[in-house]
């Protein structure tokens, strides 16, 4: 797996029931107890870099092999979220995916469906390769509104 940077930048990994289960947790709160605030899904120990995440999904997948681009410069972009308000604000919420399950979820899911690593790194899964797309097959006009049919 070719990581295309030095692997330092700090993300934020959620998965899509952990958030949809702080949603619900939030409508069951009293309106006063979080109106208009934001909150931040996950646990403090989730957030990782680049690198961290590569590795578990080495370790995920058999036979997976790590290469860093060698002119990659230092990503310094840093998005660790402070995740304690949550927990103080949503006493019935707690995030039930770590990385490393949510790592297998995927893999497994990608097996049992024959995904590709052609397929994923082409332009179904990526937003600006679904855009390229849409644009050169003129389903989008240049504004990036769908043209109508």
């Amino acid at each position: 797996m070719l990581i295309k940077s030095n692997g330092t930048a700090l993300t934020a990994d959620r998965h899509v029931e952990d958030i949809s289960r702080a949603f619900i947790a939030a409508l069951e709160e009293p309106r006063d107890a979080i109106h208009a605030q934001a909150f931040n899904v996950g646990r403090p120990e989730e957030s990782y870099r680049v690198r961290e995440l590569a590795e578990i999904v080495r370790d995920t997948v058999p036979g997976c092999e790590l290469e860093f681009a060698g002119d990659a410069s230092p990503d310094t972009r840093n998005y660790r979220v402070e995740c304690s308000k949550i927990a103080r604000a949503l006493p019935n919420f707690a995030p039930q995916w770590t990385a490393r399950k949510r790592s297998a979820q995927l893999y497994k899911a990608y097996s049992d469906h024959g995904i590709s690593l052609e397929e994923i790194e082409g332009y179904r899964y990526l937003r600006l390769g679904q855009i390229k797309h849409r644009l050169s097959s003129a389903d989008l006009d240049g504004t990036l509104r769908r043209k109508a049919a």
